[in-house]
Order: structure tokens, then sequence, then C-alpha cells
């Protein structure tokens, strides 16, 4: 008789393993706060900061212990919905209050130190300086520190609108050739980098002095030059000392600027509450009522259209599959699965192709000359046709799972009390697939309530009838809310993002109200 024996460092590793789990994942969340903390605090983003701290403070309390053991599990999906869900809501309601925008992101003291510095002019004897651009953030959008070396001394030195100049210690940076290649934290610009990024470097002007700032000459020079602007803290003005004019805060429209005698404002503003005022101008604006009322009716149609044509679309074609007569069926339902399978954004360009009017594929198979993005209703008769082609696999998927839930004695008693096939399908079959699919059907009409994508990526919301930037003639209201905040007449967040509270109301006005029409078929057993 033998018996069997575990090694004693057999229990002991197996219940260490938990123990470097936890260490690891800990120890990753502590290497995330380290790593953001510092970005974070750069870019002065302290709500984030915020969230950042107590969120790994939760964590380490958390699963650092035994204990809490409902906290563990509701924390990740609470986590989630208050970062991707909740703090953009409020974010957004906030924005729709004030003047958020381009001239008038920042505060007021940014906008005098952006006034100021922007008045810097080039002198004959003004120093020069060899320059690299760098960032903390995105290469695309800053924001953008200048690294500047002296020609005569080497010495470098660091600094942007926000920040004074101030000397760089040798071993923070790399020299190449007489400029800065690399910098602890920072990102160094490429020359095409810096070209892209052009407009938004060009205002970067780093203070001297009160009287003093270096700009960009090229992309690998910078110049010292004088100001001509000068702020008086006293007195809360701005002083051209080339004109002699002096520029007062005053109210123009629904925000302050500095403006001259002449009633003449300087182009920077700062951040500052509106009050309502951008919810009367939604709402007052006879032109901007007109557009948002024209993008509502075409939204709600292109909605119901979608979800209508998919589901009738979809309905058929499990219905015919789901019949046990037909033949290679399974080979059918693979094919007609394959638009589903193609990425969103790949079939809507493509589509986009297909529509040209001199070499697209519909034209030259149908033998037609149709300007299918160049005329409104033909425009808005591709965006379905597309839309169609895209979703109805998924209908198509969904009613036949609900289909072969469907009983079949069910089909039988029906049969038995001698309804006809188009009756049972009628009266038995479709209420039956209501009960499962009427949720889907309004997820669907809300999801293509806001479907951004098949809007901009097949039409770009065009055609644009002339003198007309902010609404095309497919613009749904989320693409009108898209252009109007990041339109090419510059950016109007706060305005934008009382349009998107409105949008939020209407969405979920439809869906409650659509929530309430299918709540009848809960009775339907």
């Amino acid at each position: 008789m033998t018996s069997t024996v575990a090694p004693a460092h057999a229990g002991r590793s197996s219940s260490a393993l938990p123990l470097i789990v936890r260490g690891l994942f800990l120890g990753a969340v502590l290497g995330v706060v380290i790593w953001l903390a510092p970005v974070l605090i750069g870019l002065k983003q302290w709500m984030w900061l915020a969230v950042l701290l107590v969120s790994a403070l939760a964590i380490f309390v958390l699963y650092s212990t035994k204990r809490f053991i409902p906290g563990k599990y509701i924390f990740p999906g609470t986590f989630f919905l208050l970062v991707f869900l909740v703090i953009p809501i409020i974010l957004t309601v906030g924005y729709s209050f004030t003047n958020f925008g381009d001239g008038s992101r920042g505060t007021k003291e940014e906008a005098i130190t952006t006034i100021v510095a922007n008045s810097v002019q080039q002198s004959p004897d003004g120093k020069r300086y060899q320059m690299s651009v760098a960032t903390k953030a995105d290469p695309t959008a800053g924001p953008f520190e200048l690294f500047l070396v002296d020609p005569e001394t080497q010495e470098v030195f660091r600094g942007s609108s926000e920040e004074e100049l101030t000397k760089v210690d040798e071993g923070e940076v790399t020299l190449t050739d007489g400029r800065v290649t690399k910098a602890d934290g920072y990102t160094i610009l490429t020359p095409k980098e810096i070209n892209a990024a052009g407009q938004a470097i060009q205002q970067v002007a780093v203070p001297v002095d009160d009287t003093r700032a270096i700009r960009m000459l090229t992309a690998n020079q910078a110049f010292e030059g004088t100001t001509t602007m000068r702020y008086d803290e006293a007195t809360d003005t701005i002083t051209n000392t080339t004109t002699k004019e002096t520029y007062t805060v005053k109210k123009v429209g629904d925000s302050e600027y500095f403006v001259d005698s002449k009633g003449t404002a300087l182009p920077q503003s700062w951040l500052q509450p509106v009050g309502f005022a951008n919810y009367e101008r939604l709402f007052t604006n006879d032109k901007i009522i007109g557009q948002f009322g024209s993008a509502f009716v075409w939204t709600l149609a292109f909605a119901v259209l979608s979800v209508l044509t998919t589901f009738i679309v979809g309905f058929a074609l499990a219905l015919i599959l789901n019949d046990e007569r037909m033949k290679g069926r399974r080979i059918y339902r693979s094919v007609l699965l394959m638009p589903y399978a193609v990425p969103g954004f790949i079939a809507l360009l493509t589509w986009s192709n297909f529509y040209n009017r001199d070499f697209g594929l519909i034209n030259q198979t149908l033998g037609l000359h149709l300007n299918w993005l160049g005329d409104p209703t033909l425009a808005k008769v591709a965006v379905l046709l597309t839309n169609l082609w895209m979703g109805f696999p998924y209908m198509f998927i969904v009613c036949t799972g609900a289909l072969q839930a469907i009983p079949g004695d069910v089909m039988e008693a029906a049969k038995m009390d001698g309804a006809s096939r188009l009756q049972t399908t009628v009266k038995v079959v479709m209420p039956l697939l209501l009960v499962a699919v009427s949720p889907l059907l309004v997820a669907s009409f809300a999801f293509n309530f806001n479907n951004f994508n098949a809007i901009e990526l097949l039409t770009e919301g065009g055609p644009f009838a002339a003198g007309e930037y902010t609404r095309g003639g497919t613009d749904i209201l989320i693409s009108m809310i898209y252009r109007q905040a990041f339109g090419g007449s510059g950016a109007d967040f706060g305005f934008a993002s009382a349009m998107s509270v409105a949008l939020f109301v209407l969405t979920g006005a439809l869906a409650a109200l659509q929530f309430k029409f299918t709540s009848a078929l809960e009775d339907v057993n």
C-alpha cells in the first residue's frame, strides 16, 4: 500500500500566485499614476488629475486587501461609467453656458499674455536663436514650448507663451549642430510636424521681460523683438505704444474684449460665463432655427427609414431562410452576413466612390449619369441605400435568432386553426418576434439618430448650398453640431455644446416615447 504526499511548497506557490498578480496590478496602476500625473499638471488639467488620484486611491484601498468584496466588482463599471459618460455630460452642459471657442479658451491673464506677446516686432539688432519646438502632449495640437540655443554662448533656454524664458541645464538636453534634438520629458517636433502645426506655433511668444519677447522666425530659428502692446494692471488697460491707442475691457456681444475708443475689439478674449445666451441664440435666431428644424426633420426621417428598411429586409430574409425546405441555408446566411463583417468606415468610403457621377460603379453599371452626391435628394437616397446595405445583416441576425426561439407548436396550432402562411406570419410570428426585437429597434433608432459616420464619411454632409457652410443637404443634427464646433469659420464649442444638450434631450424624449408604445407588446404571450 502506497500513499502520495504533495510537496509542501506546492501549496505555498499556489497561494503566492494571487499575491504576485495583485502586486503586479497595483504596481502597474502606480506606474500609470507616476507617468500621467506630471503630464496633467503640466497641462493644468486639475479635474482629470483629481479623477486619476481618486481612482488610484480607490483601487489601492479595494484591491490591496481581502475586504470590500462587493466594491471590487462594482468599482470597474462605476469608474468607466463616470469617466466615459457622466463626466463628459457634465462638461458639455457646463460649456454650454460659456463662450468657449477659438479666441476664448483660456483665462484673462493668458489672453493678455497672448495679446502682448503677439505684438512682438522684429528689430534689426535683435538677437537670433537656434530653435527647436517641443511638446509634452500631442505634436499636432500642443501646447508647444520653444528650446532656444544662443549661438554665441551655446546656452540653452526654454519658454512658452505662459512661461518666461528660463535657462536649461546641459544634462537635460542633447545638442546636435547647435540645436536641441532631445529633451527629457519632451517630444521634439520634426520639420514636417512643425509645418503641420505652423499656425499654432507661430502664435507662441516667449516673454523675456515687460517689453521683449521671442517668436518663431523660420522652422529652426527664432528672434527676440519688442512688444508694442503694454498692459497696465492698475487700470486694466492695454496700450499700443506705436499708435498710443488705449484698449479697455468692454462687452461685445456675449463676451468681454479689450476695445479701443472706436469700438474695435482685439481678437483675443477669454473663457467666461454667458448664462443662457447660447440657448437663446439657438431658439431665437431665425436662420439657426431653420437649420436646426430642417436637420431635425431629416434626422428623424433618416433614423426611421433606416430602421424600417433594414428591419423589413432583414426580417424577410430571415423568414425565407428559416424555412426548412430551403437548401443551402448556411451558405446563404454566410453570404448575407458579409456586409456586416466589413468595417463600417471602409464600406462607407468605398460606397462614396460608387456614387461618383463620372466614374462610379453604379452609374457605369446602370448606364446612368446621375449626380448622386451633388443633388440633395439623390444624396439622401444614397445615404439610405448605403445604410440599408450596412444595416440589414444585423436585423437578419436578430430576426433569425428570434424566429428560431418561437416554439414550433405555436405554428402548428395556427395551422390547425386554419390560418394561412401569411396570416400565421402577420398575426402570430410578427407579434412574438416584436416582443424580442422591439428594444433593439429602439436602440437602432437611437444609434441612427446620431449616426455621424454614415453622413460624414459618405457625403461629408453635402451638398452645400451656395454660401452655406454650417449645414449641408444630408447633415443630420450630430454632423451639423460637429461642423459648428470644428467648422472652417472657427470653433464655437460653447454653442455646439448647447446644441448637443438639445440633441440629448430630443434623443431621450424620442426613445422614451418609443418604449412607451412598445410596452404594449409585453402582454403578448
